[in-house]
């Protein structure tokens, strides 16, 4: 056996028991310069790096890095080299390189990466950075770098070219890679000011530099804060733009253009398409990018060969967000970047890689499923069910058992990472937690219920009993916060599109609520969420659609134990009849002495997407009125018919469209006829003589019966 290096070394065997037994600073000093010596010219293993740590601990290093007075005849850093070359032999045995004496230098390792660099001082940065490399790679020493200012002195080493600037910048990867938010938190000015020395030596490259800067750029763009907002950010992703141009269009090879596609999404991710110019050089820019994307995506998909696939999923991945990005400019009306030529071809392209996105899908095996990939492939998918609701359908129609399963399975599995914040891009690395594929599959879901072969397919594979769970899953979410609603976009926003499939299959498929129990635990869900959720401010459009859906479901549903006069059924009407009967009030009419309606200032904002769901909630309430002798009573107790006698009496009778006068009277008339205090207190506040005015000819036919 090998002895050690100290059995092999006897002048450092030697010096080791000076070091242990030195009676002044001059004797430890010379032994200390041959250990040393010895560490610098890499003659020291690990048993012996023990014992010259056990010989001098951190004291002496310590006295050294503090030392002013350098020995006579050598330059005045001496001192200070001699303990960071001490510290850098430490720092390679890892539990060393955490201890709370070396993570207390960080400051000093900065200063010295920031001050000036002698010819005769570029050991001590080798030394520097090979304890911040050996810092980073322990438990608490990214978070202690970041803390201590090490992000802002690597981003002055690298911007000002020093010694050592290539480590600089592969600490800072390191760095970016493990805490980006935290790192532009705190140091954005160092950061924007590397990203725009990257983005100079990528725009200026003609050499294979430019490619690998393509590899490198993607961590150093920062999802917030927001770059175009910064003029310098601005600046840096013009120069990108122009950077990839200049790539994308040329004649390029495999490995040359997929670090292109990856950059030209990252910046997608980050910024939209607000980096692409418009006018026609962008239009062309872009319409490039999609079509690129587009063809790679069928290159990949279209036969599969599982190790190619393999290979190319961080590259497609990519793509997917460029083919994302290429739906939303397609549908752009305000300021599109892209021409209606462009746009038509666009989509065309855009609809033979989804055609090779299908055709993959199908060939996904059971033991898959956990593939960030096929997350990924799933949720693109999603994006263009959601807009293109004409093309692929016979294909999309076979792919729908195949969404159902995987989106059940993903929520079955992974319920607690649902809520989560989805990436934009999903990586392909790590060990792919459970997503939430419903949450990018509803939307298509909503349009694919509206018709019969589609809603038929959905309705077999059980997707109504697992929105339904997704419903009650996501409501939970939402109201997790104690005493208040969250204001979580993503949850409210499934919560609706929910709603909009439930409508769906309320409109179509009335006799499947009757027989399935899974509308009855919907119904229950609905009426004890509506009566919370309404007095919440920013709720409105949710509001809306829980209301409808509950009416409409109500009027199917009216013999179920839950709607028989109990307290919640009576919570839940009572305030379906507070949303109802609050949408409208009297405003003065421009030009004119009299008062129009107008929607309320409350509903003003949100009418555009809730103006359908009144009108179908007031048709439902009327619906529900015969059905439910307590509801009459429930209108009486809101006060509703005096408010609404006092509006039409108020107003000029031409202010008030045909529809809203239908609607109006539908509830009027069902409640005339089902309750005479209905009857009585519509009489009794002049109610012939406005139904005579609005043209409200049942109301005043009922009225006018005894």
């Amino acid at each position: 056996m090998a002895s050690d290096s100290g059995d092999r070394n006897p002048t450092l065997k030697k010096c080791l028991a000076v070091l242990r037994e030195a009676r002044n600073d001059s004797e430890q000093f010379a032994a200390l310069l041959l250990v040393t010596k010895a560490v610098r010219a890499g003659e020291v293993d690990a048993k012996t790096r023990r014992q010259i740590f056990d010989a001098i601990g951190f004291t002496f290093p310590n006295r050294l890095l503090t030392s002013r007075q350098p020995p006579a005849g050598c330059p005045e850093h001496t001192f200070r080299a001699l303990g960071l070359t001490l510290l850098a032999c430490f720092c390679t045995d890892p539990e060393l390189a955490g201890h709370s004496q070396i993570l207390n230098k960080i400051p000093t390792f900065n200063d010295i990466l920031v001050s000036p660099c002698n010819p005769d001082s570029t050991s001590m940065i080798d030394d520097v950075y090979q304890c911040l490399s050996a810092v980073m790679a322990t438990a608490r020493g990214p978070r202690e770098l970041v803390t201590k200012g090490t992000v802002s002195a690597l981003c002055q080493a690298y911007v000002n070219c020093s010694y050592g600037s290539d480590r600089a910048l592969t600490l800072l990867l390191g760095l970016l890679a493990i805490a980006e938010a935290k790192c532009w938190q705190r140091d954005t000015p160092h950061l924007l000011a590397v990203l725009s020395k990257l983005s100079d030596d990528f725009l200026k490259a003609e050499d294979m530099t430019k490619f690998e800067l393509c590899e490198v750029l993607p961590r150093f763009i920062p999802l917030s804060p927001p770059l175009a907002q910064d003029s310098q950010g601005s600046e840096c992703l013009h120069k990108l733009y122009k950077g990839l141009a200049n790539i994308l269009g040329s004649k390029l090879g495999q490995s040359q253009r997929d670090p292109a596609l990856k950059l030209a999404a990252c910046l997608v991710q980050a910024c939209g398409s607000e980096w692409i110019p418009a006018g026609s050089a962008g239009s062309k820019f872009l319409a490039l990018l999609v079509n690129l994307a587009c063809v790679e995506v069928r290159l990949t998909l279209e036969e599969p060969d599982p190790l190619e696939v393999e290979g190319k999923k961080e590259v497609v991945t990519a793509c997917y967000v460029l083919i994302e990005m290429g739906i939303q400019e397609c549908l752009r009306e305000e300021k599109p970047l892209l021409e209606e030529v462009q746009k038509m071809q666009l989509m065309r392209i855009m609809e033979e890689a989804f055609g090779a996105v299908i055709f993959y899908l199908r060939q996904v095996k059971q033991e898959e499923l956990q593939d960030p990939f096929i997350f990924a492939s799933v949720r693109i998918l999603g994006a263009w069910m959601a807009e293109e609701t004409s093309s692929l359908k016979q294909e999309i129609c076979e792919l729908l058992p195949f969404l159902v399963h995987y989106a059940k399975k993903l929520f079955k599995e992974g319920s607690p990472a649902a809520s989560l914040p989805q990436p934009e891009l999903v990586s392909t690395e790590g060990s792919g937690v459970p997503q939430d594929a419903l949450r990018f599959l509803l939307p298509g879901f909503c349009h694919l219920t509206a018709e019969d072969r589609p809603r038929d397919i959905l309705i077999s594979e059980g997707a109504p009993a697992l929105l339904s769970e997704y419903f009650l899953y996501q409501w939970e979410v939402l109201t997790s916060k104690p005493g208040s609603l969250t204001p979580l976009t993503n949850t409210e926003m499934s919560l609706q599109t929910a709603c909009g499939i439930f409508l769906n299959l309320v409109v179509t498929a009335p006799d499947l609520i009757r027989q399935d129990k899974t509308f009855l635990f919907l119904m229950d869900m609905l009426l004890k969420s509506l009566p919370l959720l309404l007095p919440q401010k920013d709720h409105l459009v949710l509001a809306a659609n829980i209301a409808t859906l509950g009416l409409m479901m109500a009027r199917i549903l009216a013999s179920s134990a839950a709607l028989q006069g109990t307290q919640s059924a009576k919570e839940f009407f009572g305030a379906a009849i507070c949303f109802l009967s609050q949408a409208h009030t009297a405003q003065a009419d421009p030009g004119r002495d009299s008062l129009a309606v107008a929607v309320s200032p409350a509903y003003a904002s949100a009418w555009a997407d809730i103006s359908e769901l009144w009108f179908l909630g007031m048709q439902a309430l009327a619906g529900c009125v015969p059905l439910f002798p307590w509801l009459p009573q429930a209108v009486l107790q809101a006060r509703w018919l005096e408010g609404l006698s006092e509006l039409l009496a108020r107003i000029a009778p031409a202010s008030v469209d045909f529809e809203l006068i239908a609607a109006f009277q539908g509830v009027l008339v069902e409640l005339a006829r089902a309750s005479k205090p209905c009857r009585d207190v519509i009489l009794s506040h002049h109610g012939r003589e406005w139904a005579n005015l609005y043209g409200m000819a049942a109301l005043e036919q009922c009225l006018s019966e005894q």
